[in-house]
């Protein structure tokens, strides 16, 4: 920083120290969303939990069970549900999700339904068919809007508009860790548990508590998706804001010894110029 004035090198001082406390309270900001996040994620798992053993008891205890739900498609047009947030310092949370999408459909039909700004502005950019952009902020997206979500994809379903639901998600693994990957919600594939199925009475039959129980089941899928995204989106935030303030505390202390440094330089250049004087 040769030729550098101690007066400039203040003012970047006080610059990064003002970042500094910017960073550092989005940090702090990031930290408390996260522990609510979590506990939204531990809460809606054992709803999700219930619904999915429930759907595996009457595929177990019922002979010759059918559904549209289960049945494969010989169609391609797949439906992603593609959950990302609405701003940015976040680290590589918003990419890399958007980038694994676009991956992935890149061969195929697909048609997309975004829940977040950057989503909606990643696949209008690239000239996408959005299903609807009802959801673009996901920060306003509740648990109702799940539940209506996910009845109006299995509506669509139905009517043979796509052939295959999946959701694409960052799963929370840990507060340094987060993963992008995605789910297929229908044609919903059920895992018998091999066991003696339980002794239950649907009524009014099986296959109308089944219809009855799926698009229930995919909201509940959604909602987990979309608070795993958020712990995500929160834990990625803090751990870049984190990193931020870190660099701006070595980025003071480097300017605060180069203006030790041009000082003494200063100091040393009037002394000299004073002894020579005299």
């Amino acid at each position: 920083m040769a030729g550098v004035s101690t007066k400039e090198i203040k003012t970047r001082i006080r610059s990064m120290e003002s970042t500094k406390q910017i960073t550092k309270a989005m940090e702090m900001v990031a930290a408390s969303k996260l522990r609510r996040a979590q506990n939204q994620v531990l809460s809606a798992r054992p709803y999700f939990e219930i619904l999915y053993s429930t759907i595996n008891d009457i595929v177990d205890s019922t002979q010759d069970f059918s559904s549209p739900y289960l049945a494969p498609r010989a169609g391609q047009k797949t439906a992603y549900v593609v959950i990302a947030g609405d701003r940015g310092l976040a680290g590589g949370y918003n990419s890399n999700i958007l980038k694994m999408v676009w991956a992935e459909i890149a061969d195929q039909e697909a048609l997309v339904l975004p829940i977040g700004k950057k989503a909606v502005e990643f696949f209008k950019a690239r000239g996408t068919v959005l299903l609807t952009e009802k959801y673009a902020e996901a920060e306003n997206v509740s648990v109702g809007d799940c539940f209506s979500l996910a009845k109006w994809l299995c509506k669509g379903y139905l009517e043979g508009e796509y052939d295959e639901i999946r959701v694409a998600f960052t799963n929370f693994v840990s507060v340094l860790s987060q993963s992008p990957s995605t789910l297929r919600l229908l044609p919903l594939q059920p895992r018998p548990t091999g066991g003696h199925p339980a002794d239950i009475l649907y009524e009014p039959d099986s296959a109308a508590v089944f219809d009855a129980i799926i698009p229930e089941y995919l909201g509940g899928v959604l909602y987990g998706a979309l608070c795993e995204s958020r712990a995500s989106e929160q834990a990625a935030r803090r751990t870049a804001m984190e990193s931020a303030t870190q660099n701006a505390e070595d980025m003071i202390a480097d300017l605060s010894l180069k203006f030790n440094q041009a000082r003494q330089a200063a100091i040393t250049q009037e002394i000299t110029e004073i002894v020579a004087g005299a």
